[in-house]
């Protein structure tokens, strides 16, 4: 049996911590390796073929670090690089039996059962939106359902500078709201299709219309990880089980553990890479 390895979670940026903290709840057991592409963030206003580029090299370098499974804990790679690396490169890798996996497809499967109306709004960053990724997973797997999707320019920087609960943030958090609703009011549901935004779901869901479900990707993701597992016997027992979690970053390391308690709350030192 080959060397038993952690799994290994992606993101562009801090985001995808919150995906991670929702996976490492529902499946404490494992080994896990966080890799932020910090030095490069954001992703979202970058082009199709850098973001491609850049998520490549990320799961590369997690390959390289024994890691059999990779998530995409980040919306826009997982828009925009994750078809081309399941499809193009790896058939043809060192092991083609490694796998990457991202966050739009569990959480597409998740929407029939969320909403009665069948009208769902999707509020992502504006580099989600213009790739449609939601609008498009959703016309192949479920297209009785109508997506509209919203872009909330200002909600990741919003968190990242740590004003998620300041009464400025009130004004940004309303104005996407209601514009979704006002464009679209049969909506009975909302995805909230970036990992930054559960931080300012108090205020989302103070700001929503009575009847209106709202749709955080963590335990969807996590819940979807746990299934996969229990459906790839193969993949689980190449899984280490130690509980440990290691983070990594392209960026300063002490600015990256200072930044990552706005998404966990535990301490976090991490260690500085380069990826190329």
């Amino acid at each position: 049996m080959a060397q038993q390895a952690p799994i290994g979670v992606f993101d562009s940026g801090y985001g995808g911590l919150t995906i991670l903290s929702s996976i490492r709840k529902l499946l404490p057991q494992y080994d896990y390796i966080y890799l932020g592409d910090n030095a490069r963030s954001p992703y979202g206003t970058r082009s199709f073929d850098v973001i491609k580029d850049f998520t490549l090299q990320a799961v590369r370098f997690l390959f390289e670090q024994g890691c059999p499974l990779v998530i995409l804990a980040c919306n826009t790679a997982s828009a925009k690089a994750l078809r081309e690396i399941q499809q193009r490169y790896l058939p043809t890798c060192e092991d083609p039996t490694r796998r990457v996996l991202g966050v739009i497809r569990p959480t597409v499967e998740a929407l029939e059962a969320t909403s009665q109306s069948g009208h769902i709004g999707i509020l992502a960053t504006p580099g989600t939106v213009s790739a449609h990724s939601y609008l498009l997973e959703v016309q192949k797997l479920l297209p009785h359902l109508s997506i509209y999707e919203h872009a909330c320019p200002m909600w990741v920087p919003l968190v990242e500078n740590g004003e998620s609960q300041s009464e400025g943030a009130d004004y940004f958090v309303k104005r996407e709201i209601d514009a979704v609703m006002q464009h679209h009011p049969e909506i009975d549901a909302l995805v909230l299709a970036c990992t930054h935004y559960p931080l300012l779901r108090p205020k989302i869901e103070h700001y929503l219309p009575e009847g209106v479900q709202l749709i955080a990707q963590g335990e969807l993701v996590a819940s979807s990880l746990q299934d996969y597992l229990h459906r790839h016997p193969e993949m689980e027992v190449r899984l280490s089980t130690g509980g440990g979690i290691e983070y990594l970053t392209t960026e300063c390391a002490d600015r990256f553990g200072n930044l990552a308690s706005i998404f966990i709350s535990e301490e976090v030192k991490a260690r500085r890479i380069k990826i190329d």
